[in-house]
């Protein structure tokens, strides 16, 4: 039509008008020339693998990811595998196989129960030669099971990975690219790639891992090696010659499934790729490999911990069946969490996280600093120490500080007016440690038994001074005596030092909470301070390593201070920002596993069982599991007959 209003409007003789606009619609001129548009193609297929072995305890909330993925379940098929179990998670695979089996294309159901171990694996979770060599012979007969049914793509996915990004599949797909992985996320530089490898077949340190796993550069990147999550285009002729099982020809490298793979992969000329455009999931840091079943358990209570500072909780599978978490208070008589209550996000976080360490507690509603004005803190008998001076900004104490140090005040009249003899408290931004249930319960225990005269025991704070060793304390491992620190981000108080704290009648000469500490167990390095309290016996240690440090430090995304971020205590217009308590200077960063992997944990008995997923009552699954095992799950046969030749 643009021509002929062209051509119109040139003033052009009408006849080559009439004849162009016949030729536009010359196709529509018979109704037997009208032709229907072509439809959309349809989604490639892809068999998703997934390979388990005692992780019960992750499933729920890895096939809840799995079921997450936005991409048509008709075009996906599963290839299901689990063998030497100690756990139930062949059960928790079945439940689930049998409820969504109807979604899916088809499924394939592998699992061997018998036997319960490899003969030379020095514990469950430990990666053995033998193990070495089965995984690779599953894993290989997932991508001869692919090949098979002509799928366009396989997608494995290990049970440590969560995912969280439901668009990974598709988003990989359009990368067209022959073997590309996901980077996942973990809380230190770990991640499923190496941006370097050693002739030897090791990983090497490079200067372009960093920025990668940093995502100070974005894309997909070529590397020599990704692990655990991958997506492998079997429409591309060199997939033919990659195989899991055996190495190839002339491999003389360490037997290591990963190594084995990207030499497979060099081999036949396939690239591998990480792409890290997004946040796509998750990845679990591998520990000792002597860990038992309740130390793996405990490893990804910690990730999901560790996730929900930023994220949401992860969501379970709503076809697979758990047992509600007990909670307890782990022996203290009270635990208290100290939150504001226009702070639901962080509310949320911390019953969330002490739930999923099966801890209960008590809410306390903190004191609103902003809410203060002078009229209310000179009724309440509060009134500034005149000496006292932000160390970092020379300001006054501010109203977020004071509502901060009223709202730990509480804790301690509840305490003396119940009688608590010892509790735990907490703020809301409060990041655990790993295995921190465990150590402050082995803590405690060894505190009774040393008979250790005590007031306060710092679990996470701020060490100030650095150049002065704190005093180990003897029979009682990982306590020291405290010297000066800040944070009043998590402790044990007893009932004798809730009364001291009190004694000292703080609210006439107030400072923030953190200063007040130090002073009443004689350490804090300002002389000024000090003379204003006469008795200053509070027995406090801390513990070394800590168990807790803060979610964010100053700087950080998602930092922001309810008690720095503020006003004046006495001057509502003067405005103060975010100060330098909040720094996390060398010698206060947390430990995470580096410091966990120098911790002696093997005279610990488990607080807690471990959790166990209800066992399946349905029946076998249909013919789509196993379309030659109609009626019944003989699983053993089924395996020997379709793996005989690689077992």
């Amino acid at each position: 039509m643009a021509v002929l209003r062209q051509v119109w409007c040139s003033g052009q003789p009408s006849t080559l008008v009439l004849f162009l606009f016949v030729v536009q619609t010359s196709n529509a001129f018979f109704a037997e020339e009208r032709v229907l548009p072509e439809s959309g193609l349809t989604e490639p297929t892809v068999l998703l693998a997934l390979l388990a072995r005692n992780t019960a305890h992750t499933l729920p909330f890895f096939l809840g990811a799995i079921e997450r993925l936005e991409y048509p379940k008709n075009r996906m098929a599963l290839w299901v595998a689990t063998d030497h179990n100690v756990d139930n998670t062949s059960s928790v695979l079945l439940e689930w196989l049998v409820k969504v089996q109807h979604r899916y294309h088809y499924i394939e159901w592998r699992p061997m129960e018998e036997p319960r171990s490899y003969p030379d694996e020095l514990s469950p979770k430990h990666w053995s030669a033998s193990r070495y060599e089965y995984i690779m012979k599953l894993r290989q007969g997932a991508l001869r099971s692919a090949r098979d049914r002509w799928a366009d793509y396989i997608f494995f996915v290990d049970t440590d990975n969560l995912i969280v990004n439901h668009q990974t599949l598709r988003f990989l797909i359009k990368q067209n690219k022959t073997l590309v992985s996901p980077m996942l996320d973990s809380r230190m530089a770990y991640s499923n790639y190496w941006s370097a490898m050693t002739k030897e077949g090791y990983f090497k340190r490079s200067t372009n891992y960093l920025p990668i796993r940093e995502r100070e550069r974005q894309g997909c990147f070529p590397v020599p090696m990704v692990h655990s999550t991958m997506l492998i285009d079997l429409r591309r002729e060199a997939t033919n010659w990659i195989n899991f099982y055996p190495p190839h020809d002339g491999y003389q490298k360490p037997f290591d499934d990963i190594i084995i793979f990207a030499s497979a992969c060099q081999h036949a000329g396939v690239q591998m790729y990480v792409c890290n455009q997004e946040d796509f999931g998750h990845i679990i840091v591998p520990w000792k490999s002597h860990r038992t079943m309740q130390d793996d358990v405990d490893i990804f209570i910690h990730a999901h911990l560790e996730i929900m500072i930023d994220e949401p909780p992860l969501q379970p599978s709503q076809f697979v069946s758990t047992i509600p978490k007990v909670l307890d208070k782990m022996g203290f008589h009270e635990i208290f969490v100290i939150n504001l209550i226009r702070r639901p996000d962080r509310r949320r976080y911390m019953l969330h996280a002490l739930q999923e360490q099966s801890i209960s507690c008590k809410l306390v509603d903190a004191v609103d600093g902003a809410t203060l004005n002078k009229s209310t803190m000179d009724t309440l008998g509060i009134s500034m120490l005149q000496s006292y001076e932000d160390p970092y900004s020379d300001r006054p104490i501010t109203k977020g500080e004071v509502g901060c140090f009223l709202s730990h005040y509480k804790v301690w009249q509840e305490v003396v007016s119940r009688g608590l003899q010892f509790v735990l408290v907490l703020e809301d931004d409060v990041r655990f440690e790993l295995f921190f249930r465990r150590r402050l319960v082995h803590l405690m225990r060894d505190i009774d038994q040393a008979n250790l005269e005590w007031d306060l025991i710092y679990l996470g704070r701020k060490k100030m001074e650095l150049d002065f060793p704190e005093m180990a304390v003897n029979n009682v491992k990982y306590l020291v005596r405290a010297g000066y620190s800040y944070w009043t981000l998590v402790y044990v108080l007893s009932q004798s030092g809730a009364r001291k704290l009190l004694s000292g009648n703080p609210l006439g000469r107030i400072l923030p909470v953190d200063e007040y500490l130090p002073i009443m167990f004689d350490k804090h390095p300002n002389k000024l301070y000090l003379e204003a309290f006469e008795n200053r016996d509070l027995q406090a240690f801390s513990a070394e390593p800590l168990l807790a440090f803060p979610t964010h430090y100053t700087g950080e995304d998602k930092y922001f201070s309810d008690t720095e971020t503020s006003t004046i205590w006495d001057n509502e217009y003067r405005q103060t920002t975010g100060g330098g308590k909040m720094e996390g200077p060398e010698g206060n960063d947390s430990p995470d596993y580096e410091g966990a992997e120098n911790i002696d944990y093997e005279d610990w008995d488990s607080d807690a069982e471990i959790p166990v997923i209800l066992e399946s009552t349905l029946g076998a699954p249909k013919s789509t599991i196993l379309p030659n095992d109609k009626d019944t799950l003989d699983s053993q046969q089924v395996f020997k007959k379709t793996m005989a030749d690689e077992l």
